[in-house]
């Protein structure tokens, strides 16, 4: 199976380069939006969506540099796995 671009000129659809298939030969069109057309349930397009979540993550520099290592004391208060 191969995947063929193509538009449609309002009567049919047009291959968006040559192709090399045998006339008369079957084939089906799966329609789907373009990419730049594609919104968010916000209403902005994918890469100012992810944008704005990557904007509003917090500073990790300002996080202890064990914060990983000791996640459930950060998170819940459990003691540190290093001290003990």
């Amino acid at each position: 199976m191969s995947t063929i671009r193509v538009h449609f000129d309002g009567k049919v659809f047009v291959p968006d380069e040559p192709v090399n298939v045998p006339e008369g030969t079957l084939a089906q069109v799966i329609v789907i939006p373009p990419i730049e057309a594609s919104k968010s349930p916000t209403g902005r397009k994918p890469l100012a969506e992810l944008a704005a979540i990557l904007d509003a993550m917090p500073d990790t520099s300002k996080l202890p540099t064990d914060y990983a290592a000791e996640l459930d004391h950060y998170l819940y208060g459990t003691p540190k796995r290093g001290q003990g």
